[in-house]
């Protein structure tokens, strides 16, 4: 192993771990390049706060860490994923919140956020705000 990522063996082996996809190592003319997608933005974040404690201020220079979040991020695009029906947006995080709004299967709706794995805050095209069960939901890439 070179003594880069020997250096950086902690950073690799935590994206590793942590379910970074495409995950890319490869060194050239003296630095490091981690490219890849981290599942979330707080994976991202962890994998910065461990890059600054083996290497403080980002002062060695001799990493070039390129990852990205995967795209279900605030603001994203996500395609209703539903076998045929329409998708239920509610009031509240849980099947027993009143139904606000539906978004029809294979329609496109804005993430506004993640409540939880399960849950997901979503804007329809039509204007209705509600949550709905994250697992109708893929994003658009």
């Amino acid at each position: 192993m070179a003594a880069l990522q020997d250096k950086y063996k902690e950073l690799i082996d935590a994206a590793t771990e942590a379910n970074t996809t495409d995950l890319k190592v490869s060194e050239l003319d003296g630095v490091l390049h981690i490219d890849g997608i981290a599942p979330s933005g707080a994976v991202k974040d962890q994998l910065w706060d461990i890059y600054g404690k083996i290497d403080p201020n980002f002062l060695t220079g001799d990493v070039v860490m390129n990852i990205n979040v995967a795209t279900a991020v605030e603001g994203a695009k996500l395609k209703v994923v539903t076998e045929s029906s329409n998708l239920n947006v509610r009031q509240g995080p849980g099947t027993d919140q009143p139904i606000v709004g539906k978004a029809a299967h294979g329609a496109t709706v804005t993430l506004i956020s993640k409540q939880s794995d399960q849950w997901w805050l979503i804007r329809t095209d039509s204007g209705a705000e509600g949550y709905a069960y994250a697992q109708y939901l893929q994003p658009i890439e």
